[in-house]
């Protein structure tokens, strides 16, 4: 099924598609089963998942009302993952063997990790450490203390947590355990051709550009995100990397390379990377960026990571369309990624050296 019929039995709240699958609204965090009564979202804030553990391991977490967990999977390889992930789940090893996952499922090696990256978009090593990311950061939340988390969330030494930290957290673990408390952030709000634009940065480089059409809603979302960093308003601090910005929105400046401090996770990092190649004025398709990173099978996770990029623009996830050539998702809405296809097609730009080659970048003429 493509998004477009998952849509659609979402809008119909047909049960019968619960196990198919679940759908996740990125504007409250909380992801659903299908035949959930609850009150549908607009279409640009929902994504869609294969099982839970999917729409979980991107950060969302299970309704109350509908109990998604709750339902039976009906799909076989799916139920294999969902078993898999269940398994990795209650693992307090870290030094688990593919090998042991496997015989653990009662299926070969091979077949485990490339149904596992077709559901998943990652790997079960790659899924077993985001679990174990996840629950330090839960824990601390709660006010564990750092060492405490670390050793409760499976890991055997404090090397291994501060050894992958800066990817995982963006910050120390220290750091985030006070909910980036210690971490300053400057950030200022302008006006642009796609409505009002946020531009954070902490010593590191720009930790975020978000773009709505209210300056409370941009502030919120910030703060959220950082509940106890130092956050204050700079307009004059600013000045370059907004300016930078805003040259390459209205002056055809194809060029934004900006220093970064975001949080990701491997594959996500392996995506936004592919994303920062794409020639200005070309559109691939997410099968091309799965393609790129010798991943096929991972075209959903790659939507996904799409979808959480923290940075518009300087990570162009807008010239990431469907196969079919439609515009897809948008976290900043899909007009606004009309308009900046078209704006780009209209200033054409020659191509750097770049190019996703080996995934056969389309220009999108």
């Amino acid at each position: 099924m493509n998004n477009d019929e998952l849509w659609q039995a979402v809008i119909a709240k047909d049960a019968r598609f619960d196990g198919r699958f679940v759908f996740a609204v990125s504007s409250t965090g909380i992801y659903c089963r299908p035949s959930c009564p609850s009150r549908r979202a607009h279409r640009e804030r929902v994504k869609f998942f294969d099982l839970p553990e999917a729409a979980e391991q991107a950060g969302f977490r299970a309704c109350l009302r509908c109990q998604p967990r709750r339902t039976r999977v009906l799909d076989p390889q799916i139920e294999l993952v969902q078993r898999v992930c269940r398994f990795l789940n209650s693992s307090d090893s870290e030094t688990l063997k593919l090998a042991e996952v496997a015989s653990h499922a009662g299926v070969s090696v091979f077949h485990l990790q490339r149904t596992f990256k077709r559901v998943m978009g990652i790997s079960p090593r790659q899924y077993l450490a985001a679990r174990r990311f996840g629950n330090f950061k839960t824990l601390v939340r709660k006010g564990e203390s750092v060492t405490s988390a670390l050793y409760e969330s499976g890991f055997n030494s404090s090397s291994r947590l501060y050894e992958h930290a800066a990817e995982e957290l963006g910050m120390t673990p220290a750091t985030y355990s006070r909910g980036g408390r210690g971490v300053s952030i400057s950030y200022t709000i302008v006006a642009s051709p796609m409505g009002r634009l946020l531009v954070a940065v902490t010593e590191r480089g720009v930790c975020a550009v978000r773009m709505g059409d209210a300056d409370a809603e941009l502030e919120k979302d910030l703060r959220e995100e950082f509940p106890h960093a130092q956050i204050k308003r700079h307009d004059s601090v600013l000045r370059e990397p907004v300016q930078k910005i805003l040259n390459h929105l209205d002056n055809n400046d194809p060029r934004l390379d900006l220093p970064l401090d975001i949080r990701s996770t491997a594959f996500q990092r392996q995506v936004w990377e592919k994303l920062r190649e794409i020639p200005y004025g070309e559109t691939v398709s997410y099968g091309d960026v799965a393609k790129a990173l010798g991943k096929p099978g991972a075209v959903r996770a790659v939507g996904r990571a799409c979808a959480t990029n923290p940075v518009a623009l300087v990570i162009p996830c807008h010239r990431v369309v469907r196969e079919d050539k439609s515009l897809g998702g948008y976290r900043w809405g899909l007009e606004r990624k009309k308009k900046l296809l078209e704006h780009e097609r209209s200033r054409p730009f020659s191509p750097p050296d770049c190019a996703l080659e080996e995934a056969g970048g389309k220009t999108a003429q």
